[in-house]
């Protein structure tokens, strides 16, 4: 059996963690008494989320191999604690909506960029050392639009997909390693990545402390795959069974384009500008 690890002192690091689902599981975690890292394209913020909770943190572009390689050396050098890492929470994303014409090139490689390759980055930084060492765990925080494509999504469905395939596919590659890598998949969060659109109509809402508990609990079952709330994924799993016809009624009476056509575009302004800037800077263009 592969040896559970256990939070108390557990070398932990979390990516977008100066935020949300981040800074929650962060909180959690450090609750528990796990030594945790937090990593963030925005270092300002993440060193004040750190400062707040008691933590380390820094500079982290998950889109970044070298980036990664630094984090993790300050980690493993790390005079009180340091040490190679025995659990890693791939939780940064950014989740742009609208129609899909709209979409400009800089946001759609941002989006993919983050929430594709951040996650395979974090893998494959972290993976082979933990199977040398036989154990350790990684967590990828998907999404039930991992599962559930929704209008307005389209490229972030896209990568949410990609990232439970990819947790998937490692858990398999990496079996019998004493290393585990599960999917955490999140319904609506009320986050910053939320703001403006509106929420619930069949979709349960959820606070990031839920999805930190999830991934709490993923991490000591070891489980491929959790959803929060945990029956969403059992019951989407079940409209395979459902005539497509069926399944279009019901979403016209949910309005499933709620993503297109009722954005608070005003409300989620704030946020749009940071994905803007983050877009243009990650091409190398001047932010405007």
């Amino acid at each position: 059996m592969p040896r559970k690890p256990s939070l108390g002192g557990a070398r932990v690091l979390i990516t977008g963690g100066a935020r949300g689902i981040g800074a929650a599981t962060a909180a959690l975690l450090a609750a528990h008494g796990a030594r945790v890292w937090i990593g963030d394209v925005d270092e300002d913020a993440c060193r004040d989320t750190a400062a707040q909770l008691g933590v380390s943190g820094g500079r982290l572009d998950v889109t970044s191999a070298a980036s990664w390689r630094e984090m993790l050396a300050r980690i493993e050098a790390d005079t009180d604690s340091g040490g190679p890492l025995d659990v890693l929470v791939n939780n940064a994303g950014v989740m742009p909506l609208g129609a899909f014409e709209a979409e400009t090139e800089p946001v759609r490689d941002l989006i993919l960029d983050v929430n594709v390759r951040g996650v395979l980055n974090g893998m494959h930084a972290v993976l082979p050392g933990m199977a040398q060492r036989g154990h350790g765990h990684v967590v990828n925080v998907a999404s039930m639009a991992a599962m559930i494509p929704v209008p307005g999504m389209v490229t972030y469905n896209a990568s949410k997909f990609a990232a439970l395939g990819a947790s998937l596919s490692a858990r398999r590659e990496y079996a019998g390693t004493g290393v585990a890598v599960s999917a955490v998949l999140p319904s609506a969060v009320r986050t910053e990545l939320t703001s403006g659109a509106p929420l619930g109509g069949g979709m349960p809402t959820v606070d990031p402390e839920d999805v930190a508990a999830a991934i709490v609990a993923v991490l000591r079952s070891r489980a491929a795959r959790r959803s929060v709330p945990r029956w969403v994924a059992p019951a989407w799993s079940a409209t395979a069974f459902v005539p497509e016809w069926l399944q279009s009624l019901a979403r016209r009476v949910l309005d499933d384009r709620r993503a297109l056509t009722s954005i608070d575009t005003a409300a989620r302004r704030s946020y749009l500008d940071r994905v803007d800037r983050q877009a243009r800077a990650h091409r190398g263009e001047s932010p405007s």
